[in-house]
């Protein structure tokens, strides 16, 4: 593929930070300056903002959709927005910062392939830069730009940009991103946004629209282990009865092509693809993330929850697995409770039998002496499945490396893990 195919890809990014930031205002400003902003909801923004008093169009209004966060001035729900230039096209989250919200941050970053986060220059960095910041390298949010935001209200001083940038660096030693890309910017006044500053000139580095146009990340794809969940299976009728079967589903990861021998789990039963369609069209082959229907050489039992990997690179097939798991709910987790576990298009009940330790979020030390897991902890912990699960680690496999886990009396998602 060459690199302008490559950089057309749509990138897929979340915001994060602290409270007050300025996420969302940044958000606007790339909104506003790519010209993707409507001119009714231009209008609209402005006139809100004058009755707010404010003498500036408040562009964090184009993200702060709810009610309740405008009247509040932040961000409470993860808040979707598409946009594109004229290189590439964007699928941004604006996440929040506060802590209890912690989960909606979680569900951000878990499918994006950058991270832009936000630091006041005049607080520097902050107990939730660092939480945000983990786990979006505990989630292998390969690339990561960290905006040092509202240097306007630092004279534009490069020894502030220095300085966090060193203790930031420090900070992120042990964690896991290919590159970090610092930029100094002012969302409200747009400086280094979608246009170089004038006040910054010290700055030799990329505006943050031209490092997000040019960044690579289709060599992130795993081609090389083919997982296919089923989700669906489908009995075409034809003269008021079946003559075969259809299973269909998203490609979790790795390549298929019409006349790959397969394996089929949980039976462990081996065929041959028959035929890969599309909703529209017949395919001879079928990569990663696209959405398909196989059919295969010979009639075997398969349900939704089976998947269909190659025989030469097979999952793990276990009861039993580590997982570090954020925790999203008021009720501790209960060692030795139930949970239903959905992994992949798999739904069947686990029991948390071990809780290793917690993580503290500051100095990412293993804190072995705790009283439970609580609200937005980040703890190791053991599993055991009442059924055999397919699973890859989450660095090789982000969809069969992944799970939440729900509680099985109030129906409540209560935590989300990866396989480590």
């Amino acid at each position: 593929m060459s690199n302008t195919d490559n950089n057309t890809k749509l990138l897929r990014l979340f915001t994060a930070g602290s409270v007050d930031d300025g996420k969302s205002t940044l958000i606007g400003r790339l909104l506003y300056d790519t010209k993707s902003v409507f001119d009714d909801q231009h209008e609209e923004i402005k006139k809100y903002s004058k009755r707010r008093g404010e003498l500036d169009i408040n562009l964090a209004l184009l993200t702060d959709g709810l009610r309740a966060e405008r009247e509040q001035g932040i961000t409470i729900d993860v808040a979707y927005r598409f946009f594109s230039t004229k290189k590439r096209k964007f699928m941004i989250a604006d996440t929040p910062g506060h802590l209890q919200y912690t989960r909606n941050m979680f569900t951000g970053a878990s499918t994006a392939n950058l991270s832009i986060i936000l630091i006041d220059a005049r607080k520097g960095i902050l107990e939730q830069t660092r939480r945000h910041t983990y786990i979006a390298s505990l989630l292998k949010v390969s690339h990561i730009a960290i905006c040092i935001n509202k240097m306007d209200l630092v004279n534009y001083d490069v020894s502030v940009f220095e300085r966090i940038k060193k203790e930031f660096l420090n900070f992120s030693t042990n964690l896991d991103f290919l590159n970090i890309e610092f930029i100094p910017i002012s969302a409200l006044k747009g400086d280094n946004v979608v246009s170089p500053s004038k006040q910054m000139e010290w700055y030799k580095g990329n505006t943050l629209i031209y490092y997000l146009e040019n960044i690579k990340i289709d060599s992130e794809q795993n081609l090389v282990e083919a997982r296919f969940p089923v989700q669906y299976v489908i009995k075409p009728l034809i003269n008021d009865h079946s003559k075969y079967r259809i299973y269909t589903g998203r490609i979790s990861s790795g390549t298929y092509k019409k006349g790959d021998k397969v394996h089929v789990l949980p039976s462990g039963t081996s065929t041959t693809i028959a035929k890969i369609d599309t909703f529209d069209s017949e395919l001879s082959e079928a990569f990663s993330q696209m959405s398909v229907s196989f059919q295969l050489k010979d009639d075997l039992d398969i349900s939704r929850g089976d998947m269909i990997v190659h025989e030469g690179a097979l999952p793990v097939i276990t009861q039993n697995f580590d997982a570090l798991i954020c925790w999203f709910n008021l009720i501790p987790l209960r060692i030795g409770g139930k949970y239903i576990l959905l992994h992949t298009t798999r739904e069947l009940l686990c029991v948390v039998n071990q809780v290793y330790y917690l993580l503290d979020i500051n100095s990412l030390n293993k804190k072995e002496d705790f009283e439970n897991v609580a609200m937005n902890d980040i703890a190791k912990i053991h599993i055991k499945t009442t059924k055999p699960i397919f699973i890859d680690p989450y660095n090789i496999n982000k969809e069969t490396g992944s799970f939440i886990l729900v509680d099985e009396s109030t129906n409540d998602t209560v935590a989300a893990g990866i396989i480590i």
